[in-house]
């Protein structure tokens, strides 16, 4: 007896973790075409996007770390 499980599917996807980060990368700026939305859904391995979201995450928080640390450091913010 065959099971359907949408989960297991879902993670059996195709699109390639760089496809991921790059549809990540995209949704932190909050701009995206509906028919790339659309063929995201369909194609992105939703491990890979929970992976892609935790990197793209720690590297945006770098960046403002240090942005802060380079105010501060130049005396600008006095």
């Amino acid at each position: 007896m065959t099971e359907h499980n949408p989960l297991r599917e879902a993670v059996q996807r195709k699109a390639s973790f760089l496809q991921t980060m790059r549809a990540v990368a995209w949704s932190f700026f909050g701009v995206r075409k509906s028919a790339d939305y659309e063929k995201d859904v369909n194609q992105l391995n939703p491990v890979h996007v929970i992976i892609a979201g935790l990197i793209g995450v720690a590297i945006f928080i770098g960046v403002l770390i240090a942005l802060v640390s380079w105010v501060l450091s130049s005396g600008v913010a006095k």
